[in-house]
């Protein structure tokens, strides 16, 4: 027996945090019943699970993508509220595959694509500390005070404490160039720990997740990871 989210992660639907949102949404049922709580438990052997009326089964195919994701593109596999999904630009994968995490509209750079649910739940969870790594323009000349103060860390809207190890990369009269490190990833996190500073974000990349960078792809251009590449991302988070 297992959770509903963490068996819908199997099956390559969505992440685990994600199925817990099409859970809640009343878009599964378990042996024709609608199931709404997410620690419903499901067994793997005898139970029939659809999500909006489609069964679906563990994927043992999995697939690794990395996708040089473009502003303007929602992080969604649909969205009713944005005509342009990552989910168009990832296109002649026979099987779905979901993000890994999820980048704002107007953020550009490294987003994973999978459907091995357990690696993608690993590499998001802050528990494991996976680096991502950010170039952000932001307004102002960024001095060293404002780099430690990122460094020890600046209370987030959600109540966390976020942290950024920040290089200052160039510094021009109107704005700075920072290269940024976080390990937890939480929601719009580099966009808050800079506005806490005095210096909101103008642009911003992610140039690499764990390892992963968008070398040699153009914007909206993607490719399948390297075998030697998922083994890293696997051996990183202990899968």
């Amino acid at each position: 027996m297992i959770r509903i989210n963490k068996y819908l992660a199997q099956c390559g639907v969505t992440s685990r945090r994600n199925a817990d949102v099409v859970v809640s949404e009343r878009r599964v049922t378990v042996n024709g019943k609608v199931v709404d709580t997410p620690g419903f438990q499901v067994d793997e052997a005898a139970d029939e699970v659809k999500v909006d009326g489609v069964v679906v089964k563990p994927v043992s195919n999995h697939k690794y993508i990395v996708l040089h994701k473009p502003s303007g593109y929602v992080t969604s596999l649909s969205d009713p509220h944005h005509e342009r999904t990552v989910a168009d630009l990832v296109t002649g994968v026979t099987e779905r595959v979901y993000p890994v995490g999820r980048l704002d509209l107007d953020t550009e750079g490294v987003l994973l694509f999978t459907n091995d649910g357990e690696l993608a739940h690993r590499l998001t969870h802050p528990r494991y500390g996976v680096v991502r790594v950010y170039r952000a323009r932001v307004k102002g000349r960024v001095t060293k005070p404002k780099q430690i103060q990122l460094a020890k860390g600046i209370k987030l809207p959600d109540g966390n404490i976020g942290h950024a190890r920040a290089g200052i990369e160039m510094v021009a009269e109107k704005y700075s160039d920072l290269i940024l490190e976080l390990t937890e990833g939480r929601k719009r996190e580099v966009k808050h720990l800079c506005k806490a500073v005095g210096h909101p974000v103008v642009k911003l990349v992610r140039i690499d997740f764990a390892g992963i960078t968008c070398e040699g792809l153009k914007k909206g251009q993607w490719r399948y990871l390297a075998d030697r590449e998922v083994a890293k991302l696997r051996k990183l988070v202990g899968v």
